[in-house]
């Protein structure tokens, strides 16, 4: 299918795992993509190559979530170099685990700013570029509603207040024709994550269907989301968890 001809999508994290498998399935649908990346440049230039082997313009951008001035050029970079803007999709983000005692300042600090306020900058830039059409996506975690182990309370804090920026921003661009929604994976089989990591039984045990997702399982409902079909869809969530949060 190509559904989304004509687009220009940014991808934040795009290098690896979910977020290239969302990048590359942005271009399948027809869009031209520019991705970020923090330190995998290799990697990056990897998918920038088969967005073009695609037919469609990729562009790699060096930009860490942590530095808001970073966050913000980022966009108006991609902006810049895809002719105009038309979909973002916040996928960037780090996991700090560990009991509450444990955690750090720094932690906590490095948590807040890659996943809730890089989330917050990039859509504020976006915002600016998007007209009728438009549309953010927010990668969230199944652990955002349903905690259902110790040690994550960090990273599932940092997921939950996403859901609260992605309704209360669907109110306000929503009157411009721009959706924002919300995807929640749950395990998936990245390197931040592996499906033959010592913690993969555990979460296979506790899922309605017992393995791991695959990154181009996320993909394809971003892909939706990104869509005309989802034009009516705002301000909603969507669990991709293998039943975890059932």
């Amino acid at each position: 299918m190509e559904r989304l001809i004509g687009k220009k999508a940014l991808v934040t994290g795009g290098s690896r795992g979910i977020g290239a498998a969302i990048a590359l399935r942005l271009a399948q649908e027809g869009a031209d993509v520019a991705l970020t990346y923090e330190r995998s440049q290799d990697k990056a230039q990897t998918v920038v190559g088969q967005i073009e082997a695609l037919g469609r313009k990729g562009f790699a951008l060096a930009a860490d979530s942590a530095d808001p001035e970073a966050v913000k050029a980022c966009v108006g970079k991609a902006a810049a170099l895809l002719g105009g803007l038309d979909i973002l999709v916040n996928n960037a983000g780090i996991f700090r685990g560990g009991p509450v005692a444990e955690w750090s300042l720094a932690d906590i600090d490095a948590t807040l700013a890659v996943n809730i306020r890089a989330v917050v900058l990039a859509s504020q830039a976006a915002a600016a570029h998007l007209g009728e059409g438009g549309r953010i996506i927010s990668i969230g975690s199944c652990l955002a509603e349903r905690v259902v182990e110790p040690g994550v309370s960090l990273y599932a804090m940092s997921k939950a207040a996403l859901i609260g920026f992605t309704k209360g921003l669907a109110r306000d661009l929503g009157p411009r024709g721009v959706t924002v929604n919300i995807v929640h994976p749950g395990s998936t089989d990245t390197d931040m994550n592996p499906a033959a990591g010592e913690r993969a039984d555990a979460q296979r045990a506790k899922m309605a269907i017992p393995r791991y997702g695959k990154p181009e399982d996320i993909a394809g409902l971003v892909a939706y989301l990104a869509s005309e079909e989802a034009r009516f869809v705002t301000g909603a969530g969507f669990a991709i968890d293998g039943g975890v949060n059932t």
